[in-house]
């Protein structure tokens, strides 16, 4: 899953250097933090918070394949 996040977020941002993805698995849930460049942060989440939806529904359809849940954070 973070390798999907990093992929996806990699295509859109000015930096790809600077995208850092963290994980904080649980039971049954797992968090993945998604840092971007500030210069970036407004790619990442698109007008009105569409690409960061987008993003959150391409993963919640990976994870429901592995029986996991999974959120993203976007952290500025």
């Amino acid at each position: 899953m973070k390798e999907l996040i990093r992929y996806m977020a990699q295509a859109l941002v000015d930096q790809p250097d600077l995208v850092q993805i963290s994980e904080i698995v649980g039971e049954q849930t797992s968090v993945i933090e998604l840092r971007v460049a500030k210069e970036d942060l407004g790619k990442v989440i698109g007008k009105q918070g569409r690409t960061a939806k987008a993003m959150r529904t391409i993963l919640s359809a990976a994870s429901t394949k592995l029986r996991k849940r999974t959120v993203l954070e976007i952290i500025e």
